[in-house]
């Protein structure tokens, strides 16, 4: 490795430890209300203050200063944030801690947690019971009783249609509904995901089930270190297997039908593009939550997620929209606003990165299953920033939905025990 690489990688480490010496100066948290069944017109006056004491704030918390681009003025959503995937720094926000209804971009979290449970091969044949509690209107992508499917038709079926027969699937196979809400409050408790509260895994409307645009965030974060939860979130279409039936020959036939991602930055609409450089992650719509998205995109060497919860413009796609807008202003602001806070690590990381020799850059450190996923691993354990890819005209991770191109987030690290959390490399998968 030449000098220079050497000093920037060294340099990037330094700016770690001082970020994290920083942040575990302030207060992590507060407990924030218990939920209650209909969130009020107005956010509270005192929200968490995970992050940093201004995501406590109600309204919009950005440091303007000169340089730095003024933030979209048509914005509607009750509650969003803008912040950097690999630093973890929040960029702005507007009721980042405002507990809400979260629709299906809840299921970030059963993924998360259940990702690592079964191997994508697993086989299952479903049962009359593995469907009996899915709620009235859900989202579908089409399960039949008696057909058996493997652990990946499912996770495409949750990751594209929002299916929450896939989820319902998943969770049996996992030892029940009751036990998998458990293990996904538990993980939202790791993740330090405090405002979330699961009532259903699927995200299906119910009383005192929330979440608020951090935490989403947060959980988000979390799951792009998983390769498998990557490949899913950021898939635009794939076969899912269908119905067997006898053809005119008598022999029993299985055919299968194509499903596309409903994430309309990543697949487009009639009114939206794909957005340049979006790599996933999921979506959400129900009556009580209105639209929710959470969303990671690349441009320039720059990672952002941005989470908007509920526009109140009833409009087409608006949800897609806003989130846009953000993502505009977030490439164009990286860089030049100081953060308002950040986006916190596991409390296994915190606890890790408190101990003796937490933050030497020797490499020596090691992620935990919790944060590094289903087998995602690097034999050097160091940081990895955004490298250049080969073609690409405006930097790497370009998402080109008009010849069939899409991001993947390659596998390149565990999280890291100095807490410098970076995405792996981002490169272009042609289909």
């Amino acid at each position: 490795m030449s000098a220079p690489q050497k000093t920037t990688r060294r340099s990037l480490l330094v700016t770690s430890a001082v970020l994290s010496s920083l942040a575990l100066s302030v207060p992590v948290s507060y407990a924030a209300p218990s939920p209650s069944p209909t969130p009020s017109a107005t956010p509270p006056a005192n929200m968490s203050t995970v992050g940093g004491e201004r995501l406590g704030q109600p309204g919009t918390q950005v440091e303007l200063a000169s340089g730095v681009p003024v933030l979209p003025k048509d914005l509607s959503a009750r509650s969003w944030i803008v912040a950097d995937a690999e630093s973890g720094e929040v960029l702005a926000a507007h009721n980042a801690h405002w507990r809400l209804a979260p629709a299906s971009t809840l299921k970030m979290l059963f993924a998360d947690t259940l990702l690592p449970k079964f191997p994508s091969s697993t086989k299952h044949r479903v049962v009359p019971s593995d469907l009996v509690d899915v709620g009235s209107g859900s989202s579908m992508v089409g399960i039949k009783e008696g057909e058996t499917y493997t652990v990946h038709d499912l996770w495409l079926g949750v990751f594209l249609r929002s299916g929450n027969d896939a989820v319902h699937v998943l969770s049996k196979m996992n030892g029940g509904i009751k036990e998998t809400v458990a293990q996904m409050n538990a993980h939202a408790e790791e993740l330090q995901a405090l405002d979330t509260h699961a009532v259903s895994p699927d995200g299906y409307d119910a009383p005192e089930q929330v979440s608020s645009a951090y935490d989403l965030t947060l959980i988000a974060r979390s799951g792009l270190q998983k390769k498998d939860f990557r490949e899913y979130c950021s898939t635009v279409s794939a076969k899912f297997p269908g119905e067997t039936k006898r053809n005119k020959k008598g022999k029993s036939v299985r055919t299968s039908f194509e499903i596309q991602n409903t994430n309309r930055l990543l697949s487009g609409d009639s009114d939206i593009p794909v957005y340049q450089g979006i790599a996933g992650v999921k979506n959400g719509n129900t009556t009580n939550a209105g639209a929710t998205f959470t969303g990671v995109a690349e441009r320039d060497g720059k990672v952002l997620l941005v989470t908007v919860m509920n526009p109140e413009k009833d409009e087409s796609n608006e949800v897609y929209k806003e989130t846009a807008k953000l993502f505009d202003w977030g490439f164009k602001a990286a860089g030049k606003v100081q953060p308002v806070g950040e986006l916190v690590p596991p409390k296994g990381a915190a606890e890790a990165s408190a101990q003796p020799g937490a933050n030497d850059d020797s490499g020596s450190g090691s992620g935990s299953g919790e944060a590094g996923g289903s087998g995602d691993s690097s034999s050097s354990q160091k940081p990895v920033v955004g490298a250049a890819a080969e073609g690409g005209s405006s930097g790497i991770g370009i998402a080109l939905a008009m010849t069939g191109g899409l991001l993947v987030l390659l596998a390149a690290g565990a999280f890291l025990v100095n807490r410098r959390w970076p995405l792996p490399d981002l490169v272009r998968r042609r289909r």
